[in-house]
């Protein structure tokens, strides 16, 4: 990989891990204003290590030991910039079911958006879709019924990475409900700034799968995912801390990152499948779909602005 890859790769990683996490900047704002001075502190430094090399650190390294554990907790840190032939075998050989895992998780998740989920209608079709929320399961059940006949054709592993990353969405999803019903008792009870705390800890952890597993559609580098997903952390908790209520009012940023993921998911998953996805092309396209969004957002900030 030359320099000016892994530079495209960081930027995309960057941006993607950013948009990606506007909602827990602004769940992260809402709470940090009920909370005591001391509390905001610790949270918005302590918070930021433990966001970044804990869980955006461990995480995607965890990912990779466990679906290549012959390379060993060392080889899956340093794999993507081994020259060795054993271990550039051993990831093209675990490559199609991580990806088609993190491929499944993501393209769930943006149907789970575009069904039932409250937004901003950005392009047509999207008010008439979300009439039909009730559709969302029939969909993701086709659809997880065809990867997994169509991988079976391949290697069973990749068919068992398709119910993994269904399975992985389902988990996230129930643990994002909780919380959801969790910040509605929080900001209208009293509960204690150590609990806050903790929740939004959680609530981070929950959000950082989405840029965690999207990241593999950049690269299965896990240094280049640590420094691209690791910056972003830092970008989402300056955006908690000065601009969220700029940010909201960009409000089609978030159908930029739904649609960013759903491609980036078609991309993994077609990866597994032995599709030839060069190494730009995730980047490139995340940033086209996300400036389309931002155009868009701040054309619309600019008309009301001359209401």
């Amino acid at each position: 990989m030359d320099v000016l890859s892994a530079v495209l790769i960081i930027a995309g990683l960057i941006l993607f891990e950013t948009i990606t996490s506007i909602d827990n900047a602004i769940i992260n704002a809402e709470v940090l204003s009920t909370m005591k001075e001391w509390a905001r502190r610790w949270f918005l430094l302590w918070g930021l290590l433990i966001a970044v090399f804990v869980v955006r650190g461990v995480l995607p390294w965890l990912i990779v030991w466990m679906s290549t554990p012959a390379l060993g907790p060392v080889g899956a840190l340093t794999a993507t910039f081994s020259s060795d032939p054993a271990v550039i075998e051993a990831i093209e050989e675990s490559a199609p079911m991580l990806l088609m895992g993190g491929g499944t998780f993501l393209v769930f998740l943006f149907f789970h958006w575009l069904f039932l989920e409250p937004k901003f209608y950005g392009i047509r079709g999207e008010r008439y879709i979300a009439t039909k929320g009730v559709w969302f399961f029939a969909v993701v059940s086709i659809l997880l019924s065809f990867l997994v006949w169509e991988a079976l054709q391949i290697n069973p592993m990749i068919a068992f990475g398709a119910v993994v990353g269904s399975t992985a969405f389902f988990i996230v999803h129930g643990f994002r409900q909780n919380a959801e019903e969790q910040e509605k008792k929080m900001m209208g009870g009293n509960m204690s700034d150590i609990s806050k705390i903790f929740y939004l800890e959680v609530i981070d952890a929950t959000f950082s799968v989405d840029g965690v597993l999207g990241a593999f559609a950049f690269t299965l580098s896990v240094p280049l995912i640590i420094i691209g997903n690791g910056i972003g952390a830092f970008v989402v908790r300056e955006l908690t801390v000065r601009n969220v209520e700029n940010i909201k009012k960009y409000r089609y940023l978030k159908n930029g990152a739904m649609y960013s993921i759903f491609v980036l998911g078609t991309i993994m998953i077609l990866d597994s499948f032995g599709a030839h996805i060069p190494n730009w092309l995730s980047p490139m396209v995340t940033f086209g779909i996300v400036g389309f969004f931002f155009f868009k957002s701040h054309r619309q900030v600019a008309l009301q602005g001359r209401e």
